[in-house]
């Protein structure tokens, strides 16, 4: 009886061993392709559809399909991996998917080609149909990624190095995205639309390649979790989605997350047609003012990172950084195009504003977690989904009312984008700011160690 405790006790000991370099390494570059895609499909998929001869309102609806896909996949992938496993196979399931789908929409429409047809419904459906599957795939690869950590180590220092690693790679992937971009901008001037799909295609494709060589490293580096880390993912009896429907503070931080999404979602997606419509500023700054807002993002993270946290400093944080985003997005709705330049400050605060209320809505979802861990598959899918249709359906609303615009046409200054970049985020700030003054933390010790971790892994 003795020597079984042991051989229990060794055993446990063994999968508590902290993970090497390389398998921390090899696990956080599993999500560049995904994370380097995400970054383009954002920043340039509305400005590229309607550069193509898309109507607005049409690209809105390719955008909504996606959203649409991606949200029922992220609930479906995740109970099919709880069911049954297998994270490398669902994880090259859906980077093959990824691949094949994203190049299909900024390199050309491949539905065009196989049906040998460019008409305007065919291009439509085509962009609608690769844009689901990418966001299907997409999710299937994010889901079976981010439940490998647990599964990897029991070791707590190793799961937070497993995440940190993942969330490093994310901000070398998107500032990697517009180094690209700047590149290919610069080399390829657009002087019609054939030059247009051409700067496009360019970037799709060595996003891809430069996402394929992080993803062969990943799967010759990380290893398929085996029965040894078994014990770590046993199911548990899981807690009823009716528990978290009788708390307030679930439809508190949904609602809360669900606008620092569409503050910075529904910006970064106009933020192209802003800077070069609207403020007239040079082809480059459509891949510089997002980099300058991630950096910033990115620097302000790595400090919120350090913080010790508390349900006070939770809220005061989330407060700061919603008036941070009705200040510039006010900002933002007025400048004028002659003064563009302003534009560059401007930048800095909106990436300030945004690491805030990201980093602190994150934050709300382990206070809501807690000690609940075997209910918290049902939390973060359930406001994953709500954020995804909520910024889809945003977008389709606001590209509704937007005129179509033929390649190198300017337009005035009361325009969807001025809206979606500036008024209306700020707009979702202040109700932020509403929800978060109701909001009754408790700093129970539990609770209190959930948010002692970095809130952005």
């Amino acid at each position: 009886m003795a020597d079984a405790k042991d051989d229990g006790v060794m055993a446990e000991a063994q999968v508590a061993q902290p993970l090497g370099r390389w398998p921390i390494l090899s696990y956080g570059v599993g999500h560049m392709l995904n994370d380097i895609t995400s970054a383009c499909w954002f920043t340039y998929l509305l400005l590229f559809l309607q550069q193509i001869g898309l109507a607005p309102r049409d690209a809105a609806v390719v955008m909504l399909s996606g959203q649409v896909a991606d949200g029922l996949m992220t609930i479906l992938a995740g109970e099919m991996i709880d069911r049954f496993g297998c994270f490398k196979l669902w994880h090259i399931g859906g980077s093959v998917l990824v691949g094949v789908s994203f190049s299909s929409v900024f390199g050309g429409c491949l539905l065009c080609t196989i049906l040998g047809t460019d008409s305007y419904l065919v291009r439509t459906v085509g962009y609608s149909f690769f844009a689901a599957v990418f966001n299907i795939g997409w999710a299937a690869t994010q889901v079976s990624h981010m439940s490998m950590v647990n599964c990897m180590t029991m070791n707590p220092t190793s799961r937070v190095a497993l995440a940190s690693c993942r969330n490093a790679f994310t901000m070398v992937a998107n500032l990697g995205l517009y180094a690209i971009a700047l590149a290919v901008f610069a080399v390829i001037k657009a002087k019609g639309c054939s030059d247009i799909v051409l700067q496009y295609r360019w970037i799709a494709y060595l996003s891809i390649f430069i996402g394929c060589c992080f993803l062969v490293v990943f799967h010759i580096g990380t290893k398929e979790p085996t029965l040894k880390s078994e014990s770590n993912c046993k199911k548990k009896a899981r807690i009823s989605w009716g528990y978290w429907f009788k708390k307030t503070l679930y439809y508190q931080v949904a609602l809360l997350y669900m606008l620092a999404r569409l503050i910075t979602n529904v910006s970064q997606s106009l933020i192209a047609f802003y800077v070069t419509r609207d403020l007239r500023m040079n082809e480059y700054s459509k891949a510089i003012i997002p980099a300058i807002i991630f950096c910033c993002s990115f620097v302000v993270s790595i400090v919120l990172q350090e913080i010790k946290w508390n349900s006070r400093r939770l809220k005061s944080l989330l407060t700061i950084g919603a008036t941070l985003w009705v200040i510039s997005g006010v900002a933002v709705f007025v400048l004028p195009s002659q003064m563009h330049n302003l534009m560059y400050p401007l930048a800095m605060v909106i990436g300030a504003a945004n690491a805030l209320v990201m980093v602190t809505t994150v934050g709300l979802e382990s206070a809501l977690v807690g000690e609940d861990l075997n209910g918290c598959a049902f939390v973060y899918g359930s406001l994953s989904f709500l954020d995804k249709i909520s910024c889809g359906i945003a977008l389709f609303v606001l590209e509704s009312y937007e005129d179509t615009i033929s390649c190198g046409e300017t337009r005035g200054l009361n325009t969807v984008s001025r809206y979606g970049t500036g008024l209306i985020p700020s707009c979702f700030a202040v109700l932020a700011l509403v929800v978060t003054s109701t909001l009754r933390l408790q700093d129970a010790t539990p609770r209190h160690a959930a948010l002692e971790a970095p809130l952005l892994v």
